[in-house]
């Protein structure tokens, strides 16, 4: 593995930058509040029911890939998954991602990179659910499960340990991406991150981990306190939904003024109709 790199604390307010568009020629960060997590014992996969899929084989990566290794335990690797759908990230459209066994996925190449260098620690486009330098290969680890549902994947990792071959405290934590052509329920969105049980954060590698998006030219979104110590304690058992444009989902949104107009009439009518049976 590579020497571990030195890095900054992020900024917490949404205020200091507007989320430029890819190719911008200035990056810029932004973050989402730690508000936008909503408590939850249970995994997506454990509402719609149907299991979290089948064990990730990896294809690639660096330090113990694993490359082939039908167990899926691996330091590092990573899998190329296909899809059925495209998928828009940053302006740009994908029908394929690389699922990183260190709590995330990049586009157009596999990341075996374990320790966030900048806001989301890739010079690729990334979605992270939890970047940390995740090892599996420790028998009391679990490993990254993939399910491709029509227009929907899931990974889930589930009871994942830590490096260097650690399971003696075990993360679990789901990320959920769907197609443009998904047809998102309401107080959900296109990105959904769930986490139970978080109990590491701290690595023989790295202190801290990341959580949130990066289009691998400088421009992010980023969970308020990514990279700072006590990440884990933040996101345990929570979970929070985005929109396309990487805004959290508020799960009880406020009725459009004309949706509030159109409910108060309803109501007239029905209290009227009511006074005429009487």
């Amino acid at each position: 593995m590579n020497t571990p790199v030195t890095r900054s604390k992020w900024l917490v307010t949404a205020a200091v930058a507007l989320l430029a568009s890819a190719g911008s020629a200035q990056a810029a960060l932004t973050t989402f509040s730690q508000s936008s997590l909503l408590p939850t014992s249970q995994l997506y996969t454990d509402l719609i029911g149907g299991g979290i899929g089948n064990v990730a084989v990896m294809t690639g990566g660096g330090s113990s890939p694993g490359i082939g290794n039908p167990s899926g335990r691996n330091d590092d690797g990573f899998a190329l998954v296909n899809l059925d759908y495209t998928f828009s990230f940053f302006g740009a459209s994908y029908t394929s991602f690389y699922a990183n066994n260190n709590g995330n996925i990049s586009f157009t190449q596999g990341n075996s990179a374990y320790i966030p260098s900048g806001p989301i620690g890739a010079s690729i486009p990334t979605i992270s659910a939890w970047f940390g330098d995740v090892d599996t290969r420790d028998t009391s680890s679990d490993v990254l499960h993939i399910r491709q549902d029509a227009n929907q994947t899931i990974l889930t990792w589930l009871n994942v340990g830590y490096y260097n071959a650690h399971g003696d405290k075990l993360n679990t934590f789901q990320m959920v991406i769907r197609g443009d052509d998904y047809a998102i329920p309401d107080g959900e969105g296109a990105i959904g991150f769930y986490w139970l049980a978080m109990p590491w954060e701290s690595t023989n590698t790295s202190t801290t981990a990341a959580v949130g998006f990066g289009d691998g030219a400088g421009n992010a979104v980023v969970l308020e306190g990514s990279n700072e110590p006590g990440l884990n304690q933040v996101v345990a058992y929570k979970k929070t939904w985005f929109t396309t444009d990487l805004t959290p989902v508020d799960p009880n949104p406020v009725p459009e003024p004309g949706t509030l107009a159109l409910l108060g009439l309803g109501l007239a009518g029905l209290l009227a109709g009511r006074r005429k049976l009487c």
